[in-house]
């Protein structure tokens, strides 16, 4: 079984399945579809995270995420002119893509079928084009004063100079030549040579600091590592370590677990999740960066007495104070999931951060980059100061549940979103004992930048209940992210796919 966030990419994955091809490689072509059909989300230019479990349990970490380049220093950004924040469109907010790197390695270690048999639905969909599905046409037509702003994106992202409307076919013939390159040439097809020379000219020409040694050392820089992890009524939840933000979904997690989340009422369970939200994500702006500048805290903020002192700040009566929030959005995702017949098991995500990334594409090879580095903090002090080679804290979080009946690969997408919407939904299935579907399609809420952002499906009551206790009501007119699972049932497999995408969940 497959699920995705688009129809495309869930039948490339069935396909790669049906031809005997493993839960990895049905990962890997999936992502490379979407890729294409879903340009405001992910791509080649983005970065990527996985977990991953064979027959026998056993999860591993795969970090696709970029480094920022050599010369990348806070005094270089101040004396090239950045202020307290890197510009979402700037240069300085490229990190060297991950994505490649992280789906070679992925390939390399686990995959049975070639790269050019998992990427060719890609490539086909890229050169002879593909139609715009319905939700995508809906975000694409909101970004595209975006869009419009950089030329190069322009011509390929606004044909006739407008976004595409649902139905519509669009085609990306440059894509398809890269993801040739990386087909026949493995990672140094788009880390090396003229593509990454063109890369990285037009990344200078912008007033990037990257160089070719920058790009050349992005081909093996996606790596294993072990997950962390912490119980949930019995249940173990894995995520991806720092730089992810996987450990605030486990704080969330830890601290709602002091309330029997069942038998609340659905305004006292929106405010508990709302309250968790906020403590977990102040310590998580604070701390959360690189993997070697946050040592020792996963165990610190997971340790029984801090978790115990940080529900204790919680009460049922009134709403606390918001965290502080003073960092850029992190939105754009897709996120996917495949369990094969061995019983491999594989969460995946793939990002380029904003609405279609920086926006800046490179003329010559179609790629369009990420801006991944714009979440680095400007303050020397922080954890998350942006450095040389470093890799900056992470929205984008794939999960993995372990059940009496094998591993539950699982995700949300929604940029800051992600590690409340974990703990929401894992709720959501294990203590109220919902089906995935409904789990994922329940109606959600989000306390963020000092409001609770709720969707307009949430009863009126509930929402004059949580007014009364000082929340800050935002009805937001949009759907808040989207999710996919998968978890083995009685005689096979059961998949959810959010109705608030255009994707399905299908098996064979």
């Amino acid at each position: 079984m497959i699920a995705t966030s688009h129809p495309l990419a869930t039948s490339a994955g069935l396909r790669i399945l049906s031809r005997g091809g493993n839960a990895y490689d049905a990962a890997i072509a999936a992502s490379a579809v979407q890729a294409v059909v879903d340009p405001l989300m992910t791509g080649i230019g983005g970065d990527c995270f996985a977990l991953v479990a064979g027959a026998d349990g056993q999860v591993r970490a795969l970090n696709g995420s970029g480094q920022a380049p050599a010369a990348a220093t806070v005094e270089a950004l101040r004396e090239a002119g950045v202020g307290d924040h890197i510009p979402l469109d700037s240069a300085h907010g490229v990190t060297v893509p991950g994505a490649v790197s992280a789906w070679c390695r992925l390939h390399a270690d686990m995959g049975s079928l070639p790269l050019a048999e998992l990427f060719a639905p890609a490539i086909e969909y890229a050169r002879a084009g593909y139609p715009v599905t319905p939700r995508v046409a809906f975000d694409w037509a909101a970004e595209a004063g975006r869009i419009g702003a950089d030329p190069h994106a322009a011509k390929v992202f606004l044909p006739d100079g407008k976004a595409p409307v649902a139905g519509d076919r669009h085609a990306q013939p440059l894509l398809a030549d890269r993801l040739e390159e990386i087909a026949q040439k493995g990672p140094e097809g788009f880390y090396g040579g003229e593509t990454a020379r063109s890369m990285v000219a037009h990344l200078n020409a912008l007033g990037g600091l990257h160089t070719e040694q920058d790009f050349a050392g992005g081909a093996d820089a996606a790596f294993w590592t072990d997950p962390i992890s912490a119980t949930y009524r019995g249940h173990e939840v894995f995520e991806c370590p720092p730089n992810g933000q996987g450990l605030a979904a486990l704080v969330i997690l830890k601290i709602i677990e002091g309330f029997d989340m069942a038998s609340l009422s659905p305004a006292d369970r929106v405010h508990v999740q709302a309250e968790a939200t906020k403590i977990a994500y102040h310590h998580r702006d604070a701390l959360i960066a690189d993997a070697d500048a946050c040592e020792g805290l996963v165990e610190t903020l997971l340790s029984d007495r801090g978790i115990a002192a940080m529900r204790d700040r919680i009460d049922m009566t009134r709403a606390g104070e918001p965290a502080l929030w003073d960092e850029v959005e992190h939105r754009d995702t897709i996120y996917l999931c495949v369990v094969d017949g061995q019983g491999n098991a594989v969460s995946f995500i793939n990002s380029i951060f904003h609405p279609f990334g920086s926006t800046r594409l490179d003329p010559a090879t179609g790629v369009l980059f990420q801006n991944r580095g714009a979440s680095f903090r400007m303050d020397p002090t922080h954890p998350n100061a942006i450095a040389p080679g470093k890799r900056p804290m992470h929205t984008i979080i794939p999960g993995m549940l372990r059940t009496d009946r094998g591993m539950m690969p699982f995700g949300v997408m929604g940029g800051h979103y992600q590690a409340a919407g974990h703990a929401a939904f894992l709720s959501g299935v294990i203590d109220e004992e919902m089906s995935l579907q409904d789990a994922i399609d329940r109606p959600r809420s989000f306390a963020t930048e000092g409001r609770l952002d709720v969707e307009p499906t949430i009863p009126e009551d509930v929402l004059a209940d949580l007014a009364a206790r000082g929340h800050r009501v935002n009805r937001v007119k949009g759907p808040i992210g989207g999710a996919q699972a998968i978890r083995p049932v009685a005689g096979g497999l059961e998949g959810g796919s959010d109705s608030r995408k255009d994707g399905m969940a299908a098996g064979i």
